[in-house]
């Protein structure tokens, strides 16, 4: 843990409302007793910098014998970044990973060219009544790496550059920001970062970083004087320097952003790419189910059950 000078704000005040160019209100999704809040993609705004889908999962109770149980499924073109505050997950996928992330932890899977993976809690979890509450975003792959091979990785709480001021902590989850730089291994441009803010602390925005927003959980912030809640995200004009305030309960928000990429990318199910010709290409092959010789294949110690392809 250090504590970071470039967290001290300067002149948090000289931007006005219109600093924040889209304000977006997330989804709200229940699957049966369990909440899933998704702020991206949005009407009007389909990325930030490379973040093209974030979801926040819960927070939810469960009894003892249950959980989560998302079964086998493909993505292609995509990176998912797994961040838990509360619980647990069981993640294994086709590349032969098995591993259990607890919160302040980091899974990175790389999909590539196509992958597959299972999401469950784990069978400790379940011994017992628990909770989960967390986030879950994809970061869209920059052109000439969509069709990488996939890759995972796992990167300890401890292993997360972890940065503190005045009632500020910080731990950089993805990328490089305020001078420290995160294990995990990116592509373009990028910074992901799970802020604590003490009642009334000031954090100023990295400046450094073309595209940048946040996303509150819990609290409240203020900007330029507007005040914003827990489930709202803010996504800001490029250039202007920006401070956050929390208000009299404190706050806790993600912050995320780095470069656009050089364009739109398409999105349908649990693939994203630059052209149609990929996504039609990666329907077929995991409805036609042609596992371990076309573009997917399954967990080796969850193959018994997938879900199939929509429609």
């Amino acid at each position: 843990m250090s504590w970071n000078p470039a967290l001290t704000p300067g002149c948090p005040d000289d931007i006005g409302v219109d600093a924040i160019e889209t304000l977006i209100i997330p989804r709200a999704r229940d699957l049966g007793g369990f909440e899933v809040k998704r702020a991206l993609p949005a009407p009007k705004r389909q990325m930030v910098g490379p973040f093209i889908f974030f979801d926040q999962a819960g927070p939810a109770e469960f009894l003892t014998g249950q959980g989560i149980d998302v079964r086998p499924h493909p993505h292609i073109g995509l990176g998912t970044v797994t961040y838990l505050y509360q619980g647990d997950f069981h993640h294994r996928d086709s590349i032969g990973t098995d591993q259990i992330i607890r919160p302040g932890a980091l899974n990175w899977m790389v999909a590539g060219k196509g992958v597959s993976h299972s999401e469950r809690t784990s069978e400790a979890g379940r011994r017992g009544p628990h909770g989960l509450f967390g986030i879950q975003t994809w970061l869209a792959l920059p052109d000439g790496i969509e069709d990488m091979e996939p890759m995972f990785e796992h990167h300890a709480k401890d292993a997360l550059p972890e940065i503190e001021a005045d009632g500020v902590n910080a731990r950089l989850i993805l990328g490089t920001a305020y001078g420290e730089t995160a294990p995990a291994t990116l592509f373009s441009e990028t910074f992901y970062l799970d802020v604590v803010l003490a009642a009334g602390a000031r954090m100023p925005l990295p400046d450094d970083h073309e595209d940048r927003g946040l996303y509150i959980t819990q609290g409240s912030v203020s900007i330029a004087g507007q005040e914003f809640g827990a489930g709202q995200m803010m996504v800001f004009r490029p250039g202007d320097k920006i401070t956050v305030a929390a208000g009299d309960q404190g706050a806790r928000l993600m912050a995320l952003g780095g470069a656009t990429l050089n364009g739109p990318r398409h999105i349908w199910w649990n693939f994203v790419a630059s052209s149609k010709e990929k996504i039609e290409a990666a329907k077929d092959d995991w409805r036609a189910g042609r596992w371990g010789t076309g573009l997917f294949d399954l967990p080796v110690d969850d193959r018994d059950d997938f879900i199939p392809l929509p429609g």
